[in-house]
């Protein structure tokens, strides 16, 4: 069987409609860093998701290749995430898109190593004909935090991260936000194939327990 990181971990990749504390474990990551509009065409952030998933399709199949990554299994890629940033922000301002930094991640197997992801991005770059070399082996521990599922367009996150930011508020829990705690957002919706109304983006925030004396 085909292992699916979203079924095997539902709690991190189909949250519910209402906010819920949970405590992310540390994961190895595809990552290609940036700043800019997301939405500007041909754009660094097209760009980077380009060399993302040529770096991920060449790990998931190397299989069909004469190179052995040690403990493989068969598995579904698993959805594209972005951390998102603002310089001089504590928060992230959502209809500023122009100065957005971004950390566009892939979530890799725990048996992918960093000279398993090295021949990875070569590969990549020879069959492909596009540089990869953007891409980064990172390792994040989110810890804990706070999320939901957000349904709709992305404009239309502010209301979901204000029930989020309710919720803390009513359990004793702050955001906490930092140079390495970031906004973060997870996507199970193509954009292509689905209509806005309908799109899945689960949004984690870190977060932190107030201390009660």
């Amino acid at each position: 069987m085909v292992f699916d990181f979203r079924k095997e971990y539902k709690e991190f990749y189909n949250p519910g409609k209402k906010p819920q504390i949970v405590n992310v474990p540390e994961a190895n990551y595809i990552a290609v860093r940036g700043k800019g509009d997301p939405n500007e065409k041909d754009g660094a952030y097209q760009q980077a998701i380009g060399v993302l998933y040529a770096v991920a399709y060449t790990l998931r199949m190397s299989c069909k290749t004469d190179y052995r990554i040690n403990g493989f299994f068969e598995y579904t890629v698993p959805p594209l995430e972005g951390f998102w940033y603002q310089d001089n922000k504590a928060a992230v301002d959502l209809t500023d898109k122009s100065s957005f930094n971004w950390i566009s991640v892939i979530r890799l197997p725990d048996f992918v190593s960093e000279k398993d992801f090295e021949w990875a991005v070569r590969t990549a770059s020879e069959r492909k004909k596009t540089d990869c070399s953007a891409a980064e082996f990172i390792t994040i521990s989110e810890g804990l935090c706070v999320q939901m599922m957000h349904l709709g367009p992305f404009d239309d996150e502010p209301a979901t991260i204000a029930l989020m930011d309710e919720y803390l508020a009513q359990n004793g829990y702050v955001n906490d936000m930092t140079d390495t705690r970031l906004h973060h957002e997870i996507y199970l919706s193509d954009p292509r194939k689905t209509a806005p109304e309908k799109w899945k983006t689960v949004i984690r925030h870190p977060v932190r327990k107030i201390q009660t004396v």
